[in-house]
């Protein structure tokens, strides 16, 4: 079984992520963990990692999640943590739009963690 990280928020629960995720599956046994940085703030971030979570389960995906570090890089860092992830996942608004795109956020991650991440560009669900 493959194991994925998930990174996103505003873009948490889109056509797009949701199209990726179900590749992964069509791909083989996969589970999911779902990290959301604390933007704008904690209920934001929980009402979102809840709604895909619901979302995701409805569309017969095994998944946990938790809200993370507001710094998408550090919430990665934390999630990682006692976890054996094979990939990482991370969601992004489109260019111009997006501040982890213009932070070189998935490249950053991919090398500091050493995972191969795939970014997704999505819009907002």
């Amino acid at each position: 079984m493959r194991h994925y990280l998930v990174v996103a928020n505003q873009t948490l629960g889109g056509a797009a992520l949701l199209a990726e995720i179900r590749r992964r599956i069509e791909d083989g046994a996969a589970s999911f963990y779902v990290v959301v940085p604390c933007q704008p703030d904690r209920v934001t971030a929980e009402g979102r990692l809840s709604d895909a979570l619901a979302l995701f389960r409805h569309s017969g995906v095994a998944v946990k999640g938790e809200v993370g570090d507001r710094h998408p890089v550090a919430a990665v860092h934390d999630a990682l943590q006692g976890r054996e992830i094979d990939e990482i996942i991370v969601s992004t608004l489109p260019a111009g739009i997006s501040r982890w795109i213009q932070n070189d956020t998935p490249s950053k991650i991919e090398r500091i963690f050493s995972l191969p991440v795939t970014h997704v560009i999505s819009e907002e669900p």
